[in-house]
């Protein structure tokens, strides 16, 4: 096997810059610090990826195309449902602390392994598993697990989201995962490994070991993302 998953954060939205919970597709559009925060992103790749995947949401196929024209990826950007942020039903849209908070102690408890739980009016845990895990064992299965395949898979996708999936299937501590947001474009890198397991590389600027006294740290002067969906 060979190759990589990077799970990427989108750019900075105008719904980022409200602290609002924006989640229902197609939702808000790149900021131009976002845009830029794209291009960004895509001066780090050492070698072009191989695909440039999205979810339908704006905000990703906006930074999916930034990353991809930046790097004159000879591929466009493909698009994939399932890939989109944790639906947050009755908090939809609002930007007091109060949803902030509602919306945190439910993640925390999904990351502590009580997924069937639902946020009001929206998804439980178990529902955003069941439609994003299939997309990643199919990219999984036609190019990482093939022999001949040489290169990463970028996937532009969402905050909450990734760092759920990506605890699940490499079993990152629980409260490594609810502690460390990650800010627009940042990545989480994930490996095969065998019997279809998978390895945390890197999740933003920080390598394993992933415990929960593992201190936050800020890149390129940016801080850790404040934003419950980051």
């Amino acid at each position: 096997m060979s190759g990589r998953l990077l799970l990427v954060r989108h750019g900075q939205t105008h719904s980022n810059v409200a602290r609002r919970l924006d989640t229902r597709p197609p939702g808000a559009q790149l900021t131009d610090l976002g845009r830029e925060q794209a291009r960004g992103f895509a001066s780090t790749l050492t070698h072009e990826p191989g695909l440039i995947a999205h979810s339908i949401a704006t905000r990703a196929v906006q930074t999916a195309h930034e990353i991809s024209t930046a790097l004159g990826a000879a591929r466009p950007p493909a698009e994939f449902q399932g890939l989109h942020e944790v639906q947050v039903g009755d908090l939809e849209d609002r930007s007091d602390e109060a949803a902030h908070d509602q919306f945190t102690e439910i993640y925390r408890r999904w990351q502590d392994g009580e997924l069937g739980l639902s946020l009001p009016g929206g998804e439980s845990g178990n529902q955003v598993l069941e439609r994003y895990v299939p997309v990643l064992d199919d990219l999984r299965m036609r190019y990482l697990d093939d022999d001949s395949w040489r290169s990463d898979i970028v996937v532009v996708s969402h905050g909450a989201a990734i760092r759920l999936v990506a605890a699940v299937l490499a079993g990152v501590d629980s409260t490594f995962a609810v502690d460390h947001h990650l800010a627009n474009t940042e990545a989480v890198v994930l490996a095969p490994v065998t019997d279809g397991r998978w390895s945390c590389l890197q999740w933003g600027a920080l390598t394993p070991p992933f415990g929960p006294d593992a201190a936050a740290v800020a890149t390129d002067g940016r801080e850790a993302s404040a934003d419950p969906m980051g």
